[in-house]
């Protein structure tokens, strides 16, 4: 069926409705017939035909979701296609009971949007449209939105902006969709600010009505917000903030965007009519890095400026600790203070998918480890994320896995990742990414939650949100309400949260920390004890104190 051209590059035919299924491809000047870039399913994958698809007709369940206050949030992270044996959408639906007691209001999927081969991180995908066939593809997904939002759990997802995967990515040949002028980490950055880049905008701002409206979904993480290049007047993260506060309005419920950047900068979460970017919250690397530093004794590549407790007291009470001071990984004076901003606008974790899967061996903080990270993260004032398993300690890895189909792409990647980690410090021994077992070894053991060890550590994650639900005090973003004490030499760091004390020692020697007279709500050691005004803390363990004197 042949299209005549319109205005601006386009063209366009006449046709009858089609059938939900029906395949289609487009024929360019001849060539090879190829997908529809702005696809909304495909079942036969990346260099398989597009199938016509109509997410808007999805009967959603008659119940009335009105959503998570961003106060309220307790994030957790998952990957599809590890998460469970099975790595499906359907597959996630008979866990969502298990975090919901755990107290989580909200998941985090990793990007589903179609993706070359059977395992993949996601950030390689190259048509944002369409959710992963082997996932379960779009009904599979809103299925798991209806069954999340029916137990009152929010979704989120993870969507990339800056740049398509290379296998597979049709879109070059459809028009100006990749600048020819500016790279991100990943090849040619996406045209936001050159010619034809009104149009490419606007195809973004429809991706993220899609989400919204035919998917339900109640938030959306976008991947480095800093690769983003665009040069024009109103910047497009200011674009797409000002839709999407339109979009709340007109669902009746809160969204949210989550901006995923190294700056530093307050800007990201200042409301445009401040003069910011609009975006209602943003990663906060500096607090994992504090915590990870602190707790594991690394300080390779960019832990070097981390680990001191005067550093860890000061991102749990300012955020940032590069707010323009000299980072030494970077070589250069780095971020600026966000002590003003509240800390809710703040995600922050000890564990990501980045986190983990960039080490060479994927591998996590030990089970003796988290209860230390816990204990500071889910009583901090910012918003907290978990990574799947990390609740019980899961002792699978997470690996970087690709399953390219280019030779020159499938070939390279090992390689290409080692060089992408070069100055990081790291004794290079990763398993090949291209590699099934990479992928299959990742998957989380759901058995092993069972075990003694791993059902303490979950009783400990279940405690501490419960504790901050119970407690305002703990929840309350304001950070000019906290306030931290220290030892640097003993390593025992004091957060005063209102009438509670967060007492961490993170030494390998036991420690008395002076507090006013009080009792201890939550304790990760049975040797904790608080005698008068005096509190006794074991080597490695926390402490949560209500203070009554």
């Amino acid at each position: 069926m042949a299209m005549s051209p319109l205005a601006r590059g386009y063209f366009a035919t006449e046709a009858g409705l089609p059938d939900s299924g029906q395949a289609y491809q487009y024929v360019l000047n001849r060539e090879p017939p190829r997908p529809d870039p702005l696809s909304r399913w495909q079942p036969a994958g990346v260099y398989g035909p597009s199938a016509v698809c109509f997410p808007e007709r999805f009967a959603w369940p008659a119940r009335s979701w009105k959503g998570i206050a961003r106060s309220d949030l307790v994030i957790y992270e998952l990957h599809t296609g590890t998460f469970t044996q099975d790595g499906t959408f359907a597959a996630i639906v008979p866990r969502i009971e298990a975090l919901k007691e755990l107290g989580v209001t909200c998941i985090e999927l990793m990007p589903v949007g179609e993706f070359p081969g059977t395992s993949s991180w996601g950030y390689d995908g190259v048509f944002p449209f369409a959710p992963q066939s082997i996932y379960g593809g779009p009904q599979g997904l809103q299925r798991l939105i209806g069954e999340c939002h029916a137990r009152g759990m929010a979704v989120f997802l993870d969507v990339i902006y800056n740049h398509f995967g290379p296998d597979g990515n049709v879109f070059p040949r459809f028009g100006p969709y990749l600048s020819d002028k500016t790279q991100s980490d990943w090849g040619p950055a996406v045209n936001y600010d050159t010619k034809g880049c009104d149009s490419v905008r606007a195809m973004v701002l429809d991706n993220v009505r899609m989400w919204v409206r035919d998917y339900h979904v109640d938030g959306l993480r976008l991947d480095a917000v800093h690769a983003l290049h665009d040069k024009r007047a109103t910047h497009f993260l200011e674009e797409l903030s000002a839709e999407v506060d339109a979009l709340s309005t007109a669902v009746g419920r809160p969204l949210t965007l989550i901006a995923e950047s190294d700056l530093n900068d307050p800007r990201m979460v200042t409301p445009c009519e401040s003069g910011g970017l609009g975006m209602h919250a943003a990663w906060d690397d500096d607090v994992h890095h504090a915590l990870h530093s602190a707790i594991t004794g690394e300080r390779h590549a960019y832990y070097c400026d981390f680990g001191p407790m005067s550093v860890l007291a000061k991102v749990l009470t300012e955020g940032y600790l590069h707010d323009g001071t000299y980072s030494t990984f970077r070589r250069r004076s780095h971020g600026r203070s966000a002590r003003h901003v509240p800390g809710f606008r703040f995600v922050v974790a000890a564990q990501n998918h980045d986190q983990i899967g960039n080490r060479p061996e994927g591998d996590r903080m030990t089970a003796d480890q988290l209860w230390l990270a816990a204990g500071l993260l889910l009583t901090s004032p910012f918003t907290p994320m978990l990574f799947m398993g990390e609740e019980w300690g899961a002792s699978t890895p997470f690996y970087f896995f690709t399953d390219h189909f280019e030779p020159h792409l499938a070939d390279g990647e090992a390689e290409r990742r080692e060089r992408e980690f070069v100055d990081f410090g790291y004794d290079w021994k990763a398993p090949d990414p291209q590699d099934e077992e990479s992928f299959l070894r990742s998957k989380l053991n759901w058995d092993e939650i069972a075990d003694d060890g791993h059902v303490s550590l979950l009783g400990w994650y279940r405690d501490l949100i419960a504790l901050r639900k119970a407690y305002a005090e703990l929840a309350d973003p304001r950070l000019d309400r906290v306030r931290a004490d220290f030892d640097e030499d003993a390593r025992w760091i004091v957060v005063h949260r209102g009438s509670l004390r967060v007492a961490a020692n993170l030494g390998d020697f036991s420690a008395r920390v002076a507090l006013k007279r009080g009792a201890v709500l939550l304790a990760s050691d049975e040797n904790i004890h608080l005698d008068g005004g005096e509190l006794h803390l074991p080597a490695r363990s926390v402490a949560i104190v209500h203070i009554t004197g």
